[in-house]
């Protein structure tokens, strides 16, 4: 009886699972998730988008990681997931950052989009592979968090610290 049970609930949640899966697949974010991926990967817009100067280019392509990153935190309700496509999304705009046009040719070829997708339907999907890929993304991408905000901490304490000897030293200066 007890075997049944297990079985009967073990449906149930695939059933469940599937559902939701396949609202998620029916819904306009998704759709246009996937027009996005299209455009920028598939037709090579990111690339060109990239060609703009001054990093403008690769940060204005980032912004469409922002539909992505709203699917997973609003639709999918995943922290590991958002994480995980900000980390590819950021990467994308660091090798589009590298100088000399290195990093243009290269968002040619980096699909940051087709892999932010391929994370989503995954993880949507409940394969395993994508989901240890997802959950290692968002380990990454939350140590960098804490590093940043370590950096910017250290930076601030630099500035006060710069300033009050600074400031120290002008009054000495026009003290004697």
């Amino acid at each position: 009886m007890l075997h049944i049970d297990k079985f009967k609930r073990q449906q149930m949640k695939e059933g469940n699972r599937l559902k939701a899966q396949e609202r998620l697949n029916d819904s306009n974010a998704y759709k246009a998730m996937e027009q996005v991926q299209k455009l920028m990967d598939t037709y090579y817009l990111d690339g060109v988008i990239g060609l703009l100067p001054f990093g403008i280019g690769d940060i204005l392509a980032a912004l469409f990681a922002v539909l992505y990153v709203w699917f997973a935190i609003a639709k999918v309700r995943s922290i590991p997931l958002s994480l995980a496509i900000i980390n590819n999304s950021l990467r994308d705009v660091a090798l589009g950052l590298i100088p000399f046009y290195v990093g243009d040719v290269i968002d040619f070829f980096h699909k940051a989009n087709r892999q932010n997708m391929e994370l989503v339907r995954g993880f949507v999907e409940g394969d395993k592979d994508v989901i240890r890929d997802v959950n290692r993304k968002a380990i990454q991408s939350a140590l960098l968090i804490v590093l940043m905000v370590v950096i910017i901490i250290a930076m601030m304490v630099l500035v006060v610290s710069l300033t009050g000897w600074i400031w120290h030293n002008i009054i000495l200066l026009f003290n004697r």
